[in-house]
């Protein structure tokens, strides 16, 4: 019997302008993981070594746009002169390993639940049902303050937001499997698999997640923004990462009292959450196009 259509068609992915275009971006940021320690090896610009003595006084940086020369193409911090652009590319390991590895997490329980709810339905159905609506109206940010004040020091902050992201984020995509899959097990080829006596579990991995992997490929990839944008308002807020550690939220947080001074400070930082915000879009919009027209 003829599965569901669900693959995605790379051709016809490429072919999409705006799918190109978030691919291009996402390559991007992911090349700059591997190019930040590159680049302090080349420039000796070190995201924790203060400079200074390239700053004025009032803890300006000396000279225009935020002090950026050919040492410090996009200038140096406020009152410590650490560099920017050593920040920024140092800042894109904190935010894409809590986006991704959060992701993750997320797309791990939230496709458990949902294929569980929708493949056995009954008092399955309605208590996981039941604590997906919990875990979705649980104030968040609320408890993320709350579990910040009383995190010990020698507590690695980046794996505790990959874990609180990770567990309070799963329950959209929960719904969405949820209902693909009571839709697929009205599907002749899973009642065929049923009645020759497959179980539940060879079911769901042979005839079930297959034709899910599309979706929840489409649905991890426009997850990630919103994990990064929970990493940066936490940081931003004080409560993510180390105040040592580069962080994109953390120095435009530290960067919110110098915005009269000097905007160049905020806008670097906000430029990459916003553009690596806007690849993974772009894709994840590809990537559901491709898929509703292979389904088509």
């Amino acid at each position: 019997m003829e599965r569901v259509a669900t693959r995605i068609k790379w051709p016809r992915l490429m072919s999409n302008s705006t799918a190109r275009a978030g691919f291009v971006i996402v390559v991007f940021f992911l090349c700059m993981v591997p190019a930040a320690p590159i680049l302090t090896a080349l420039t000796g610009n070190d995201p924790h070594s203060f400079n200074t003595d390239l700053l004025r006084p009032d803890a300006v940086p000396a000279g225009t746009f935020g002090g950026m020369s050919f040492q410090h193409p996009l200038g140096v911090e406020p009152k410590t002169g650490r560099d920017l652009l050593a920040i920024v590319t140092w800042g894109s390991h904190v935010s894409l390993f809590i986006g991704l590895a959060s992701t993750a997490v997320s797309v791990l329980i939230g496709v458990v639940v949902g294929v569980a709810a929708g493949f056995f339905g009954g008092v399955w159905d309605r208590l996981l049902s039941r604590i997906t609506d919990i875990v979705f109206g649980f104030p968040f940010l609320i408890f993320a303050i709350a579990l910040a004040a009383v995190i010990p020091p020698e507590v690695n902050r980046s794996l505790v937001l990959v874990a609180v992201i990770g567990l309070f984020g799963w329950p959209s995509i929960a719904r969405v499997v949820r209902a693909e899959t009571l839709s697929l097990r009205t599907r002749g080829f899973v009642r065929a698999s049923i009645a020759q006596g497959a179980s539940g579990i060879r079911t769901i991995t042979r005839e079930i997640l297959p034709n899910l992997l599309a979706t929840i490929l489409v649905f991890t990839t426009l997850s990630i923004p919103g994990k990064i944008g929970a990493e940066a308002t936490l940081s931003f807020l004080g409560v993510g990462v180390d105040p040592s550690t580069p962080s994109w939220g953390r120095t435009i947080s530290d960067a919110i009292d110098w915005v009269q001074v000097d905007p160049a400070y905020l806008l670097f930082p906000g430029l990459a959450i916003f553009l690596i915000t806007l690849g993974f879009t772009l894709l994840g919009d590809g990537l559901r196009d491709a898929v509703a027209g292979e389904k088509a």
